[in-house]
């Protein structure tokens, strides 16, 4: 069988040639229909939230042909792997999985193992995939999640490995089903791939070109999740605040922000912002309108103007800190997170000191943070990484114990203030409270009846811990 696989070179083309809206291309004919009845499956999903999203497609898809879901793995008839791609942790965690399930297939030979996501756009791996791992039945990319129930037709009539990858810019699928992981928050695509090519970055290779769904197809999926009762949308991109740069309808993303938050839903919010493209007009929305939440991810990867120019980040430390303070001073109670890399090569203790001082600076509500891991095909891969894994996780440590205390500072500075909480389920931490976030995107355990669920409620804070708070119902 003709197998498609990944192309680094056909990835990285960003040709002026229009991106197709296609509207036909999930076909679900009667026998496809048929083929998972009696059957379970089990989704484990890596990495951002667009892999998330994408899980909530690939339920409902595998939902279409009969397969019922299990949240036991060992008993699934269908193990389907939704990859990450953006660190070597995620690899390993994959091939890990991986493993575990070929011992299950060795008594169960009639398990069908999918791998899916940004790994499989990856050349080395499935090439390993191919030669290595031929229990593996099907590998498919970011671009061809509607074809899913083809290819696991193909993999069982068959009984061989089925690749298929495409590389290329992509276009953008629209009609395809959903099954949401929740009934009272939603995640909404607005556009798909990213043109930025940081150094470090495999995204702009594994997710295609930059290409923004139609402002029309945005709001009437928003308009439908307010008639099902959903309180809130956080709107998903690579880099969200580039909405618009690729379509001829002269929109931007503030202009959109704007049009979501006149839908009149409880909460909007928006991820991921590139601060190269956050512009004066973004703040002025979020600050106009009380349903557009207080909180933005903005990260800044690195404080020095140096390292931040070998990242290809196109800003410098200085007109971050810039944005940082236009955003503090305009919106009202602004929490912002960001994420930041140690160890980046040829990053010295200067360096590394003036990222300290940028968060000492900055005091964020939160912060991802990483050490550098190199991905293939990327111009940071071929750098000279001459800073020593016992250096990057010492690092690390002294990072996170910055982070750590100003995101304890943070928490502390609402103890015995009520803050609106939107509750969406039971705790995590106690099975007799209840668990949701505030508009500041701070975790809250709360003292409620479950009644609360999906409901937003003022809440009292009594407690705060590093990573969350403790309230009691404000009556």
């Amino acid at each position: 069988m003709e197998k498609n696989k990944p192309s680094y070179s056909e990835a990285r083309k960003r040709t002026k040639e229009e991106v197709k809206v296609i509207t036909d291309a999930y076909i679900m004919d009667n026998d496809l229909s048929k083929l998972g009845i009696g059957k379970t499956y089990h989704i484990i999903t890596y990495g951002c939230q667009a892999n998330v999203r994408d899980s909530e497609t690939i339920k409902a898809i595998l939902e279409d042909m009969s397969f019922t879901e299990t949240s036991d793995m060992e008993k699934a008839d269908l193990i389907l792997l939704n990859t990450c791609a953006i660190r070597e942790n995620a690899h390993n965690k994959v091939f890990g999985m991986i493993g575990r399930v070929q011992h299950m297939k060795e008594k169960r030979p009639d398990i069908i193992l999918a791998i899916g996501g940004c790994m499989a756009q990856e050349v080395s791996i499935v090439n390993e995939l191919e030669r290595k791992k031929k229990y593996v039945d099907v590998v498919f990319g970011t671009h061809n999640i509607h074809n899913l129930p083809k290819l696991i037709s193909e993999a069982i009539d068959k009984n061989e490995q089925v690749v298929e990858v495409f590389s290329k810019e992509g276009d953008i699928i629209e009609n395809l089903p959903v099954k949401r992981d929740s009934m009272y928050k939603a995640f909404v695509n607005i556009m798909y791939g990213c043109d930025k090519f940081c150094t470090y970055c495999i995204v702009p290779f594994t997710r295609g070109k930059q290409r923004s769904r139609r402002k029309e197809d945005i709001l009437k999926e928003i308009d439908d999740l307010i008639k099902l009762g959903y309180k809130e949308v956080t709107l998903l991109g690579q880099n969200v605040n580039a909405y618009g740069k690729d379509l001829n309808e002269n929109i931007t993303m503030a202009e959109l922000l704007e049009e979501v938050a006149k839908t009149g839903i409880e909460r909007i919010r928006f991820v991921t912002s590139h601060p190269w493209d956050f512009n004066d007009n973004m703040i002025d929305v979020i600050a106009k309108y009380p349903n557009v939440m207080p909180y933005i991810h903005l990260p800044v990867q690195s404080g020095s103007n140096r390292i931040l120019k070998l990242m290809g980040r196109r800003y410098t430390k200085e007109s971050y800190l810039e944005l940082f303070y236009k955003i503090k001073d305009k919106v009202k109670n602004a929490t912002i997170t960001t994420d930041i890399i140690v160890g980046f090569p040829g990053e010295t203790e200067e360096d590394f000191e003036e990222t300290l001082e940028v968060v000492n600076e900055c005091k964020y509500d939160g912060a991802y943070t990483f050490i550098y891991s190199p991905r293939e095909n990327t111009p940071a891969a071929s750098m000279e990484d001459n800073v020593p894994l016992e250096e990057k996780e010492k690092r690390l440590a002294r990072l996170n114990e910055l982070i750590n205390k100003y995101y304890k500072e943070s928490n502390e500075k609402v103890v015995n203030t009520v803050v609106p909480v939107l509750i969406e389920g039971v705790s995590e931490k106690n099975e007799e409270m209840c668990a949701g976030y505030t508009d500041t995107m701070k975790l809250v355990n709360v003292k409620c009846s479950k009644d609360y669920i999906g409901k937003i409620v003022n809440v009292k804070i009594t407690e705060a811990k590093t990573w969350s708070l403790d309230g009691v119902l404000d009556e």
